[in-house]
């Protein structure tokens, strides 16, 4: 796992990513309706499904608004003709960036993304650019001090996860990040929940093998900016990179 520094920028990153929970009810209602649409309306019997449900659930999107993408993937409303797609690219300072698509239209969502990376000095690459410094994984945000219950410790969270079949646990400021394989996240989280872990957030991710360390705030400041540009692309699911700021620099961020 990448060192203190790193598990500073992931803090960061998702007290960014929190401040848009609004814009993410539209991405998630899309996640749902193609979900729906593939594999049925049943959370049960569809995976694909469960996992869009919980991931809406975790950032407390309403019930109506659940149901409502399930009715319109199962046919009660156009869905249009969705396919998934991965993008990789280079941000200032030769950050990797993986991005998760979901899109109607590949032709006019490329054109998009590539003039933010353009616009922020950044470049989409090719299939397989940047893959390499990344594995695919489970990841859970655990609260350390949840509103009811007792305080989570590490060392506590650390006997929990191993007994859900988790791999790694990290301490992240006020939270704690438990990883597993990408093939048992499922099992995993369905044994998070049956041990009452007070999870924030689920979901599969691309975590970084390798990050690129960044001590120019100007440097920092334009990735960020190039991270909030593809992140209000409606097509445009999840962002993942691979950024390291110093203390210094996540200092002067945290003063814009």
């Amino acid at each position: 796992m990448a060192g203190h520094s790193h598990s500073s920028n992931i803090r960061f990153r998702k007290d960014r990513v929190d401040a848009k929970r609004a814009k993410s009810f539209a991405k998630l209602s899309r996640m749902i309706t193609v979900a729906a649409k593939l594999g049925g309306g049943d959370p049960d019997a569809n995976a694909r499904l469960r996992l869009a449900v919980d991931k809406a659930r975790l950032v407390s999107m309403p019930k109506e608004g659940i149901e409502r993408a399930i009715k319109k993937g199962t046919g009660e409303g156009s869905t249009g003709d969705y396919e998934e797609v991965v993008y990789e690219g280079y941000g200032p300072g030769g950050v990797a960036l993986v991005l998760e698509i979901l899109t109607d239209n590949r032709h006019r969502t490329a054109a998009d993304v590539r003039m933010v990376f353009d616009k922020y000095g950044g470049n989409l690459g090719t299939t397989g650019a940047v893959a390499w410094m990344f594995e695919r994984r489970g990841r859970f945000v655990v609260d350390a001090a949840p509103a009811e219950g007792e305080p989570m410790t590490e060392e506590r969270l650390f006997e929990l996860a191993v007994e859900a079949g988790a791999e790694d646990v990290e301490a992240v400021g006020d939270n704690f990040f438990v990883y597993c394989k990408a093939t048992e996240f499922m099992e995993v989280r369905a044994e998070l929940d049956r041990l009452a872990v007070p999870l924030v957030q689920a979901e599969l991710a691309y975590v970084p093998t390798q990050s690129v360390g960044v001590d120019d705030p100007k440097i920092a400041s334009k990735i960020l900016k190039l991270i909030d540009g593809l992140e209000d692309n409606d097509d445009v699911q999840s962002v993942f990179s691979n950024e390291d700021f110093s203390a210094e620099v996540l200092e002067a961020l945290a003063q814009e």
